[in-house]
Formats: structure tokens, sequence, C-alpha cells
């Protein structure tokens, strides 16, 4: 477990990967744009190491904050389809959660519908949020600033299963 600076992105590799971003977002309704925007200024700000890991789907996009390269490490992700923006939590099952806002029932994903950028400054989901950080089995860098890293969609395609 490091909590050592993480390596710093190129410039002109922040750009590139800021572009293909917003090309990926423009894919969404005008609203979600904003507001998957305003979602991941403020994890930026509470999360300003984090490695911020785009994946594409066909129907949806995911921006993951991990502490690393590895997406299955991160904390928390943006979910943006056309039906909206949630904010996952990836051990969300175990968080503790008294008001009841995570939503989801699978082994260890919890989630919650951002209908506005306020709603991650409810006490409930900003306790949440400072929890889930807290469990991280991996720390966060404390200094320096985390990488954007586009994903390819072609290098997460399953094969199919011939049946």
């Amino acid at each position: 477990m490091s909590t050592s600076q993480p390596n710093t992105q190129p410039a002109v590799a922040r750009r590139s990967a800021e572009a293909r971003l917003r090309d990926l977002v423009a894919r969404v309704a005008p609203t979600h744009q904003r507001l998957i925007g305003s979602v991941r200024r403020q994890l930026r700000k509470r999360l300003p190491t984090a490695h911020e890991l785009v994946y594409e789907y066909r129907d949806w996009i995911v921006i993951s904050c991990s502490p690393n390269e590895h997406g299955y490490e991160g904390v928390l992700a943006i979910r943006a389809s056309a039906d909206g923006i949630e904010l996952h939590f990836s051990r969300g099952k175990d968080l503790p959660d008294p008001a009841g806002v995570l939503r989801g029932s699978g082994k260890q994903t919890r989630s919650i519908r951002l209908e506005g950028a306020s709603t991650l400054a409810r006490p409930a989901v900003a306790r949440l949020i400072d929890e889930a950080i807290a469990r991280n089995p991996v720390p966060f860098a404390r200094t320096g600033r985390g990488p954007l890293v586009i994903r390819p969609a072609a290098a997460r395609k399953r094969p199919r299963r011939h049946r």
C-alpha cells in the first residue's frame, strides 16, 4: 500500500484524455452533461490524487475514482447513461446507511441516483462518501494530481458464449 505521489500525467496526454471524455459525455443529454461535469469537479476536489479511469460501454460511461490504475480498487464511480447519473460505491454493501439512501442488492456495489450536484452535499451522502474513502483498503496518495485515463472499449469486450 503506497501513499507515494502518483505519476504526473503529461499535459498533452491529459488534454487528449479530456477531449476523448468530452466526446463520450456528449452522448448523454445536455442536462446530464452538466451534472457529470459538476459531480466530477466535486469528486476531484475531494480526491485530487485519484486516478480517474473512464470506461466506455455501449449504453453508458463510467468514471471511476481509484487510488491507482486498477479500477477494481476504486472507491467511487460516476455512471452516466441516457436514464440519468448515479454515484456508485464500490463497497457500498458494507457501508453504514442509517438514512437508507443507498440503492441496490448486489454482492458489493450500491448506488445513489443524482438528481443534481447538491445531492453530494446532503449530510447522509457526504457521510457515505467519507466512510467509503476511509474504508477503502488501498489509500490514496497524499500529494500530486491523479491522471485521467480512458480505457479502450475493445479491451473489455467479453467473448460470446456458444450454447
